[in-house]
């Protein structure tokens, strides 16, 4: 042979891009390859794996089909690019082997960063077993799970680039990495107890314990009823007794989370089934390997302290994720609240000074493998057979996800405020952060630079534009503003939320949408959060909304839901009909200050706001003056309505500046009025939500009728109301039309980044 084909043999050089390095992608081409009796080698190079590989015709064709078609569980490969190889062309006989990464280069498509995985089942018996060298060893893992994301310092994926340089590899470990018969093969996080990460607990001025010594003590803290930070993969997380009331309460005074609900991980799916229905949908969730808390419909009496979910009758529950969690979970035999180890509002620990100095713990179980990048638990809920992302971190981000008008130059997409997430797009692809939490404070915002700094290393996209919201306010649209003005593409809030959706979905030409939140800021300036849109990625008209009300106080309103009520009862938009029996609701003794600052105009800025309507009707039921996080009163209203059947509550549509409106005062009246009545709050709060379902197909109707679209996307994050996306979508059916909502894609403010790329691309390719 002359060095390149010759006869029936042949030699190609195939690329592989996608999610590739850190999957197990090298053993699967090296069995695969080797199988098929080809010669060559494989190896990363940069973001992508790159194949040299040289035999029969048909065994290329064939190790190119698998490559596309077969790959390791935890892999997505995007393309496979084959192509002539010139020079280097492997011998005869010569074998198929592994070779060691080539150095950084540019590569032609955005890197992909692998997620986190859960231990896998083959690693758990091994974990049990007595017989095998890493029994009860915390950290096991293989090339089909453990950390990835949460550890990943550089790419190519190897070991010297990641958080385990710092553990060499004893002899055993070394002989598994190197077979390429071992499912350990090329597993970069690879360790044992003789050669990787160790425990270590701290409780007070105890000297430290390692090993079996800090495990036990962990389990006797929880089990005695205190509080222990543990540091799990993308951060540390605060564990207690889920049985326990009094460790409940406490962890609630120390976290200032007063009432919103803590996940809780359960043993495995027995005892999830204890606590909670399960349908089929919810169960594969729950053990799949991204192992998100899954908010499940709660058993009655389940045997969990009332304080773990309370003013909810739904339960969030997780799998443990790690070799440590198992064993805590199999000795500790109960389940466990495990929460996001900081303050409300602060970025979660990651460091193990810092966790010490910030994290209000009795004790710390915390080992010496850093973590790279802060990861919390994603939530997830479904509907139906459909599993809807409320939060996307660990497990999800960062992969990436599709733009079906690609992104001509790198970008940023600053995200909102609330949950907030960035993304980074070129090319026909976005990524995602993480969940990173509410934009409310200074280390919330430093903790955002560092992983944008980390994410756009490793994933090779350095923005030259920026996509960011009109709100003036938001700390995201002061990160905007480092870019020079003509660098930065405004993008309106609903339309972005809107834009998430449809591109999730593959589409990038019009649709209606229906966008209900909390709050954003309209292209008016006036507050909107309750709107009907035309829309596709490059523009959008409204074409319908919710009548305005005031907001007394301004931001205070949202966290005072009563003061929503009395700014409905005593200042809604004037559209024709008699103003409420504001007599009926007593908001105590703030009521008459309140109502002045109304009809004076006081720091009252109106807004047509879905979410806030929610926080009106949940005060007027009794259901919640005062919130201590955003939604609670919303939460309070659909745990109230459950599944209790209900009509429609008066409603109207006024059409006034060109906008079909729904005006809510028939619908607050009634309320008012029934419940004088004696009317149970659990009938109206479902009748509530079955007004609001009515009126806004009602207002999707009179768009469809004068030409809009006859697919409609319901985005914003009062379509995580499980209630109201069901019977709206319901209604919206019965006319005919296709529905779509966000899946991977949060419908809340942590989905806004997507759409805000979506549509910085599509305006950047009209020029």
């Amino acid at each position: 042979m002359n060095g390149r084909e010759s006869g029936s043999r042949r030699a190609r050089r195939i690329e592989v891009f996608g999610t590739v390095q850190g999957v197990g992608f090298r053993p699967f081409v090296h069995r695969t390859a080797s199988g098929l009796g080809l010669d060559g080698w494989v190896r990363n190079v940069d973001g992508h794996v790159e194949v040299a590989a040289a035999g029969r015709p048909a065994a290329l064709d064939a190790l190119v089909e698998r490559l596309r078609g077969q790959a390791p569980p935890l892999a997505a490969v995007r393309d496979v690019r084959v192509g002539p190889l010139n020079g280097d062309t492997p011998s005869a006989g010569a074998g198929f082997v592994v070779r060691d990464s080539a150095p950084p280069a540019r590569s032609p498509l955005p890197r992909e960063i692998p997620a986190d995985a859960a231990i896998c089942a083959a690693c758990l018996r091994e974990l049990f077993d007595p017989a095998d060298r890493r029994f009860r060893y915390p950290f096991v893992n293989c090339t089909d799970c453990g950390p990835r994301a949460t550890v990943i310092e550089e790419l190519p994926y190897d070991r010297e680039r990641t958080t385990m340089r710092g553990f060499p590899l004893c002899p055993p470990c070394a002989v598994e990495y190197g077979d390429p018969g071992d499912r350990r093969f090329h597993a970069e996080p690879l360790a044992c107890p003789a050669c990787g990460p160790q425990l270590a607990y701290r409780r007070g001025a105890e000297p430290a314990a390692t090993g079996e010594r800090a495990l036990r003590g962990a389990i006797d803290a929880i089990a005695e009823g205190r509080i222990v930070a543990i540091k799990g993969l993308g951060g540390y997380q605060l564990v207690c007794d889920a049985h326990n009331a009094t460790a409940v309460a406490e962890l609630r005074r120390r976290k200032r989370r007063p009432d919103k609900p803590f996940a809780v991980m359960v043993k495995d799916l027995s005892v999830a089934r204890r606590l909670a229905r399960l349908d089929r949908t919810e169960w594969n969730a729950l053990a799949s390997p991204a192992r998100p808390v899954v908010l499940l419909d709660a058993v009655a009496g389940a045997a969990v302290a009332p304080g773990v979910h309370p003013g909810t009758g739904r339960i969030g529950l997780f799998l443990p994720t790690t070799g440590l969690h198992h064993l805590l979970l199999a000795e500790l035999d109960r389940p466990l609240v495990v929460t996001s180890g900081n303050v409300t509002d602060e970025p979660i620990a990651i460091d193990d000074a810092e966790a010490y100095r910030t994290l209000p713990a009795d004790a710390f179980l915390t080992h010496n493998r850093p973590i790279r990048a802060r990861y919390d638990d994603s939530v997830v809920q479904t509907s139906g057979t459909t599993l809807l992302t409320v939060r996307r971190a660990r497990g999800y981000a960062p992969a990436p996800l599709p733009l079906p008008v690609p992104a001509a130059q790198p970008l940023l997409a600053a995200g909102a405020q609330l949950k907030h997430t960035f993304a980074l797009a070129h090319g026909r692809q976005a990524v995602l952060s993480a969940h990173g939490g509410d934009l409310e404070d200074a280390g919330t915002y430093a903790a955002l630079q560092t992983y944008y700094a980390h994410l756009t290393r490793l994933t090779g996209i350095e923005p030259r534009v920026v996509a960011h919201d009109l709100h003036p306010g938001y700390l995201s649209t002061q990160w905007a503003r480092a870019f020079p003005a003509d660098r930065r593409i405004p993008v309106q809030h609903h339309h972005a939320h809107i834009a998430a959706c449809a591109v999730e979905h593959g589409i990038a030409g019009p649709v209606t949408g229906v966008a209900f939140d909390g709050l954003g800021y309209g292209d008016d300036g006036t507050l909107w959060g309750g709107e009907i849109l035309v829309a596709d990625l490059a523009g959008y008209r409204r074409v319908g909304r919710l009548a305005t009300a005031p907001l007394p106080g301004g931001a205070a309103a949202v966290r005072h839901p009563a003061r929503m009520a009395l700014g409905y009862l005593y200042g809604a938009e004037p559209l024709g009909h008699d103003p409420p029996p504001a007599h009926l609701f007593d908001a105590g003794p703030e009521q008459p200050l309140i109502r002045t600052m109304i009809e004076r105009g006081l720091n009252c800025p109106h807004a047509s706001s879905a979410g806030r309507l929610f926080d009106a009707a949940a005060a007027l039921l009794g259901l919640g003056a005062e919130v201590s996080y955003e939604g609670q009163a919303a939460v309070a209203l659909e745990a109230a309505a459950g599944s209790t059947p209900a009509q429609p509550l008066p409603w109207r549509l006024v059409r006034t500046g060109g906008l079909w409106v729904y005006d809510p005062l028939p619908t607050l009246t009634a309320l008012l009025e029934q419940r004088a009545a004696a009317e149970p709050v659990g009938r109206l709060a479902a009748a509530f939500h079955t007004t609001l379902a009515t009126a806004t197909a009602a207002l999707v109707e009179r768009a469809v009728a004068t030409g809009a679209p006859r697919t409609v996307c319901l985005s914003g994050g009062c379509f995580a109301n499980l209630r109201l996306l069901t019977e709206l979508t319901g209604l919206l059916r019965e006319q005919g039309l296709t529905v779509l909502t966000g899946s991977a894609v949060p419908v809340g403010d942590g989905g806004i980044a997507y759409g805000q790329a979506a549509v910085a691309a599509a305006l950047l390719a009209e020029g």
